[in-house]
């Protein structure tokens, strides 16, 4: 079996950014492209195919990868749906 190799200081290479439910990963990357950050999804059958065995970060995630030139503007975004996330949670729970 033979593997792509990758040149580590190629700032296209992709990095995982997220990793969660189809419909988070989905979310999240409309979020990036909104903002001009190329992104694309890994392991989206699975997670659309099983959803049930789906867990934040765990087996069958839905992960969103974006380019490692790009990484640092797509942790900002990917912070703050983290935010608007926790605080739609402790509105509901008020």
């Amino acid at each position: 079996m033979s593997f792509m190799k990758t040149d580590p200081k190629d700032e296209r290479n992709p990095v995982e950014i997220f990793a969660g439910t189809a419909w988070e990963a989905g979310m999240l990357k409309s979020m990036l492209e909104d903002n001009e950050i190329e992104a694309f999804l890994g392991d989206e059958i699975w997670g659309t195919f099983a959803p049930w065995n789906t867990a934040p970060g765990g087996a069958g995630a839905v992960r969103v990868f974006v380019p490692q030139v790009d990484f640092e503007s797509a942790k900002i975004i990917v912070d703050h749906y983290y935010d608007n996330l926790d605080d739609s949670f402790a509105e509901e729970r008020d």
